[in-house]
């Protein structure tokens, strides 16, 4: 597994601010970046995007959002070891450092999904074809800036703004999906609506509700002891797509629980990552 160490003196070189000044709407926290032992980041003071760069790159980019239930973002244990997994089979790797909703941002929750689409606007500006691959709460992320490319989250900044921010295909690896009850109970849910809900907000930040037949084509992984996400997030995410006659592929996984990243040789949470790939592949 790629140590935090590694991760970071690998991508220091290839480090691209997402906002040429401040973040829409300001604020924000002060101090250094906070980095736990596991490599997990918070205290997000200037959102990113890492570039990892393959030895023989096949013309094709992978936007990675790692998940923490939008109280942190997991690099060391799901972001940093599939982007180097990306990397050996050519796909240059984009690692998503995206605002915390809780982080003194005026922005709110909104200020996660502006980051989203920015990186899309970014790596869409250097890439030939960009697919999107999000974990837990990194998956609710880029599965709400897949489903509402339309959507304005905020005043354009530069040229780049014009660009319409939309992905090849998106991959949701144990995502949450709905905010709505009676799946309540994630740090997701905590952190983007509250405990005082205004009515609709809960429908407002449920991905489900925003899929149409533009959404792109979908891979979903879950395990179905997970314990963090419930797995109707992908069941009911899968039957969505169906309906709306959206490509999707779904990989269930027996054993695993949640925030497995590649998952563990030799466990059943191994399997999603090679699959993913020649889904992938075929979506090329």
């Amino acid at each position: 597994m790629l140590s935090m160490t590694t991760g970071k003196l690998f991508a220091r070189n290839n480090i691209i601010p997402l906002w040429p000044d401040d973040p829409p709407g300001g604020g924000g926290p002060s101090g250094a970046l906070h980095v736990s032992a596991n490599g997990s980041w918070s205290n997000i003071v200037s959102p990113t995007i890492q570039r990892f760069q393959p030895e023989n790159p096949n013309g094709e980019a992978v936007l990675i959002a790692a998940g923490g239930g939008y109280r942190w973002i997991g690099m060391g244990g799901e972001a940093w070891p599939v982007a180097h997994w990306l990397n050996a089979r050519g796909y240059t790797a984009y690692v998503l450092s995206y605002r915390l909703p809780h982080e003194k941002w005026r922005a709110g929750n909104m200020a996660p999904l502006q980051d989203a689409q920015r990186a899309i606007r970014l790596v869409r500006s250097m890439e030939r074809r960009v697919h999107a691959l999000g974990f837990s709460a990194g998956g609710h992320l880029l599965g709400m800036a897949a489903a509402r490319p339309d959507f304005v989250t905020y005043a354009p900044q530069d040229d780049l703004d014009m660009v319409v921010p939309r992905v090849d295909t998106v991959g949701l690896i144990y995502p949450v999906i709905t905010l709505e009850p009676p799946y309540t109970h994630t740090n997701t849910h905590l952190m983007m609506v509250g405990r005082d809900i205004a009515p609709g907000e809960e429908a407002k930040w449920s991905v489900q509700n925003y899929v149409t037949k533009q959404f792109p084509p979908t891979f979903l992984a879950q395990a179905e002891d997970d314990h963090t996400s419930n797995p109707y997030n992908t069941l009911l995410m899968r039957d969505t797509c169906r309906r709306a006659g959206v490509p999707v592929e779904l990989v269930q996984i027996s054993r695993g629980g949640h925030g497995f990243g590649l998952g563990r040789a030799g466990t059943p949470a191994a399997i999603w990552d090679e699959v993913y790939a020649s889904w992938l592949s075929a979506h090329g």
